[in-house]
């Protein structure tokens, strides 16, 4: 009764912005808000039918890699949003949005409404409080072993998304998980820790909290400057000191069975530089030449709310 009670109230707001936001947002029509109720899968895209099941109804959407690349992150309970458009896809309705939390890419941010709760006024921003630094290294070791997987930064995954797009048929139980989003991507693996006080992705993470300095020196000097939690970063991965000698990271193939993964300090350095050059600062434009990484170290951080 209850859950039924739900989806007419949720048809009913449905309808009511659908009149607003027929198909795109013109600058006359009123804005309306939402907020994650629970962990809450963000795409690139509006298709998520197309992303979990298909035309087929039991195939994932996977680049040659095996990555959803449609995932953009998965929004923690309490994310505030804006909606700026709004429309039904394969019979559910979805919202076109935009947070303060995540850069919108060119294609734009979509959630499936039966995630969010929808407001007729602004919501405050979601309240970050870093956990202390012991924590946020246990919380990570206890994932040791998880598998990667792209835009997600919730562990224990999102078993609705089995519910709401159920797979046609019978799927491996590697696919299920991948289906939920049962994994952490490189970010993510910090984000989840850090109770999303953090930057998403690397692009964030490339200038949070302050430069070590770390330019023309070698693996052992640099080696000898990190403490725990500091991020050996650049666009596109970042590794975090686990300790003075140890890393953890989540990656496809950092490991011979890749996921969340602990390595040996000056090893992971020593890969880095393989291909890479230290630098203080990470370039605002970077030459196609240029591989550069940096070191940032950001706890403790005043993390504004």
């Amino acid at each position: 009764m209850q859950n039924t009670f739900r989806l007419i109230v949720m048809g009913v707001i449905g309808t009511f912005l659908l009149s607003f936001f027929p198909s795109s947002v013109g600058s006359a029509k009123p804005a309306f808000y939402a907020r994650a109720e629970r962990s809450t899968p963000v795409l690139n895209t509006p298709d998520f039918r197309a992303v979990f099941g298909g035309r087929d109804g039991k195939t994932l959407k996977k680049d040659p890699s095996g990555l959803l690349r449609e995932v953009e992150f998965v929004a923690m309970s309490g994310t505030a949003f804006e909606i700026i458009d709004s429309f039904k896809k394969s019979g559910v309705l979805i919202y076109k949005v935009r947070t303060a939390e995540y850069p919108s890419p060119a294609s734009g941010l979509y959630v499936d409404s039966r995630f969010v709760k929808v407001f007729s006024a602004p919501l405050p921003a979601r309240a970050k409080k870093l956990p202390p630094k012991q924590t946020i290294l246990d919380r990570m070791l206890k994932n040791q072993g998880h598998r990667y997987v792209w835009g997600a930064n919730d562990s224990r995954g999102i078993p609705d998304l089995l519910r709401y797009y159920p797979p046609v048929g019978s799927i491996s139980l590697k696919d299920r998980g991948l289906w939920s989003l049962k994994g952490l991507d490189c970010s993510g693996l910090l984000y989840e820790a850090s109770d999303g006080a953090t930057p998403r992705n690397t692009s964030g993470l490339i200038s949070f909290g302050e430069s070590v300095p770390i330019k023309g020196r070698t693996v052992l000097e640099i080696a000898e400057q990190l403490e725990p939690l500091d991020l050996i970063v650049w666009k596109g991965h970042v590794i975090i000191v686990f300790d003075k000698n140890r890393t953890i990271e989540s990656c496809l193939r950092c490991s011979e069975q890749g996921g969340v993964t602990v390595r040996d300090l000056k090893t992971a350095l020593a890969g880095v530089m393989e291909t890479r050059t230290p630098a203080n600062s990470y370039p605002l434009t970077a030459s196609g030449a240029a591989k550069p990484f940096v070191v940032r170290r950001w706890y403790p951080s005043k993390i504004s709310a």
